[in-house]
């Protein structure tokens, strides 16, 4: 197999040039950081996590679960760094993001078909394979590149990134340890919410201050991964029946279903 290039360092890009090495290529892998740094990213590290640190439920028979063994299976880099950093979160399979992307980073810096190179692409050539993997932060350059080869002008993308809680914010004199239906143990901390409580919070939320849009943001919302503001505005009962429902947890003190919850996952290794 000839050379492949790979551009884009997320967790596409470094599956592309792991699974192109393993079949015998030799690949250029392009990530353009911290040469040039993207609005979201952090670090300089590939496969850098920048929303949720969860890669969703990995219990037996779930859609979820079968997508990830089918990349186990296939020798999949990012399910290997996954299971080197994984921490608790029920049925879920969620990683310590850092720890992940140190590892990631490791394993393509040391693989000797790889090449990693540190600039930005902005030409695009018919020569050879080229795996463009650089999502929704592409750069302005490389956007204009895709669109001209395209012919397309419709290239967009929003994503609301999950904020961080400080654990020793957290009062787990009210918090509770448990996990949906009992499934995975005690791994998640869970805020439950009366229906009093609910109320209070969901017109803070519709009446605060949102961040506004960068230059690069329109209002196109990707329904899957919604603001919570914007999920808010759609109905009083929306987050409650969303990301904020109780079904399946009980609140020790009352031992009934809260009217609402938030449910907190731990982020790093302990």
């Amino acid at each position: 197999m000839n050379e492949v290039v790979v551009i884009g360092g997320g967790l596409a890009g470094v599956e592309a040039a792991w699974a192109a090495a393993r079949g015998g290529a030799t690949v250029r892998l392009y990530e353009m950081r911290p040469v040039r740094q993207t609005p979201a990213h952090r670090t300089d590290k590939l496969a850098e996590i920048v929303c949720s640190n969860s890669l969703k439920s990995d219990e037996q028979g779930t859609a979820p679960y079968l997508l990830k063994e089918e990349l186990r299976r296939a020798g999949s880099l990012v399910m290997e760094a996954a299971a080197a950093t994984r921490v608790p979160a029920g049925a879920a399979l969620a990683v310590d993001r850092h720890r992940f992307a140190d590892y990631v980073t490791e394993r393509i810096a040391s693989h000797p078909s790889i090449t990693l190179v540190r600039e930005e692409v902005t030409r695009l050539t018919g020569d050879g394979i080229t795996i463009i993997a650089t999502g929704p932060l592409s750069s302005d350059a490389l956007t204009a590149e895709i669109m001209r080869l395209t012919g397309d002008d419709q290239l967009y993308f929003y994503d609301a990134i999950a904020p961080i809680v400080a654990a020793d914010s957290v009062n787990e004199e009210i918090a509770f340890r448990a996990a949906r239906y009992g499934k995975g143990g005690d791994d998640y901390l869970n805020c439950p919410f009366d229906e009093e409580q609910y109320a209070r919070f969901y017109e803070a939320l519709i009446e605060a201050k949102s961040v506004p849009l960068h230059r690069f943001e329109e209002t196109r919302w990707f329904e899957a991964c919604l603001p919570i503001e914007e999920m808010a505005r759609r109905g009083v009962d929306t987050l409650r029946y969303g990301p904020m429902k109780p079904v399946g947890l009980f609140d020790p003190r009352t031992g009934r279903e809260p009217y609402a919850a938030v449910q907190l996952r731990q982020e790093t290794l302990m």
